[in-house]
C-alpha cells in the first residue's frame, strides 16, 4: 500500500457527471478536474474516509494499480465535508 511521507494524504477524487441535466455529453476536456474526494490514507488532522475540499491546483496525480488518486498536502486541503 501507499503511504505519502510528511503533510501529505492520498485522496481518491469523485467522479464528475458525464452529462448535463438536460442530456448533453461533456468531453473530457470541458470538465474541471474535480476538488472533492474521499481520504484513503489520511494523517493526523485528517482521517481516512473524510470527504474533503480541496484546491485544484494543489495535488500530484498517480495511478495505483489502475485507479487515479491525488497526493495533496494539508495546507492544500480547505476542509471536511
Amino acid at each position: 500500500m501507499f503511504k505519502p511521507l510528511n503533510d501529505r494524504v492520498l485522496i481518491k477524487p469523485e467522479d464528475k457527471p458525464t452529462e448535463t441535466s438536460s442530456g448533453i455529453l461533456l468531453s473530457d476536456k470541458t470538465q474541471e478536474k474535480p476538488v472533492i474526494g474521499e481520504v484513503i490514507v489520511g494523517n493526523k488532522d485528517v482521517k481516512e474516509g473524510d470527504r474533503v475540499l480541496f484546491s485544484k491546483f494543489g495535488y500530484d496525480e498517480v495511478t495505483l494499480d489502475g485507479d487515479l488518486y491525488y497526493v495533496v498536502s494539508d495546507c492544500n486541503i480547505l476542509g471536511i465535508l
